[in-house]
């Protein structure tokens, strides 16, 4: 199980909720199970309009932080990753800040999400 929780100044308080580990749902789709009002618009990975920024909450290594085709796509073109990022999460599994939650899949970790 991981601890989810989301944050942001449209909401009164911060939620957090239970996910899953490894069951595949996007972080959008664990956000729209539990009612939190995040944006989205094409749940495709093309439009960008679900950008988070996702922080770890505990010290231990990151797991699982592909990022697909069409986020590096979308998070480049927003100018909210570096090529530099790119290459370090695919090399030493160290994720970028921003990502786009209809293409986070939830690991086994606790995580902060600002939106």
């Amino acid at each position: 199980m991981a601890n989810v929780t989301f944050t942001s100044p449209r909401m009164t308080r911060d939620i957090t909720v239970y996910a899953v580990a490894g069951d595949t749902h996007t972080l959008l789709s664990v956000a729209q199970k539990n009612k939190v009002p995040l944006e989205f618009e094409c749940q495709n990975g093309e439009c960008g309009s679900c950008l988070i920024q996702v922080s770890l909450l505990s010290d231990k290594a990151p797991t699982g932080v592909a990022l697909t085709e069409k986020e590096k796509t979308v998070l480049r073109f927003a100018g909210k990753i570096t090529k530099e990022q790119i290459a370090d999460a695919e090399t030493h599994d160290r994720p970028p800040p921003w990502r786009l939650a209809c293409q986070f899949i939830v690991r086994n970790e606790d995580i902060l999400v600002t939106f």
